[in-house]
């Protein structure tokens, strides 16, 4: 009996440090993949390869979700998940900024306040994507608590914000097309988000996550696969032509 009792509490504690461990991983395994890319944005001052309306779709992914979580308490681990998310996009952003302000030839400065949609998430300063931010979490914030009470609402909330995040790798996609090279992305560097993006679907569907996050975690794996199809052909592309 002892033995058992013993063994049973071995096993909690191994299953409670490895829960631990892969809530930590939830929380700052989004950071990871990021780490590379914006140390290549440093080192060359170019910002070719990274899409801004990465930071745009996550940030607002993010943001919702959080609201989400006000109306439907789900872990606190994708709560806090969603924090460090928001604060990695911010920093992308500011070094996106402060790499751009050098290089800008033109004297034309865009602003949030001017409110031209041809400049909408194109804009000079950092400071005017704090701007958007702080006014989409007052509006997300007013109609939250106007509606908090109706499930329909919440549910409907939680699945843009998972629906926002899915689409996370559109953006990157597009412009990969767009530009026909995917200068700044490696398979390295896309392997790691398909790593990510399969282990946090795992994780949904192990702690029983609400339906949105498992789905959103599907088809952000899909969206992988096409970018990695796109690395790889354009990498081919590329030494063809120089061959």
């Amino acid at each position: 009996m002892d033995l058992d009792m013993g063994i049973n509490e071995d096993m909690e504690r191994s299953w409670s440090l490895l829960s631990w461990v892969a809530s930590s991983v939830m929380v700052l395994g989004g950071v990871v993949p990021y780490v590379p890319q914006y140390l290549e944005i440093q080192h060359s001052s170019n910002t070719e390869g990274f899409s801004t309306r990465v930071c745009l779709v996550l940030l607002i992914a993010n943001i919702l979700r959080i609201f989400f979580w006000i109306g439907k308490q789900f872990e606190l681990t994708l709560l806090l998940q969603s924090v460090v998310m928001i604060l990695t996009m911010l920093v992308m952003l500011h070094l996106c900024c402060t790499v751009q302000s050098t290089i800008r030839v033109s004297t034309k400065q865009h602003r949030f306040t001017d409110l031209d949609l041809r400049y909408f998430w194109s804009w000079s300063r950092f400071e005017d994507y704090l701007l958007f931010c702080f006014v989409f979490t007052v509006l997300c914030a007013f109609v939250t608590f106007l509606f908090l009470n109706s499930m329909l609402f919440v549910e409907a909330l939680g699945s843009l914000a998972v629906l926002s995040e899915a689409m996370l790798g559109l953006p990157q996609l597009l412009q990969n097309f767009q530009n026909r090279s995917t200068r700044g992305m490696s398979v390295k560097m896309v392997l790691l988000w398909m790593a990510g993006d399969v282990f946090k679907t795992t994780y949904f569907v192990i702690n029983e996550s609400p339906a949105q996050f498992w789905v959103c975690g599907t088809v952000q794996i899909l969206l992988d696969v096409a970018i990695l199809l796109q690395v790889l052909y354009y990498d081919l592309d590329t030494r063809a032509k120089l061959g």
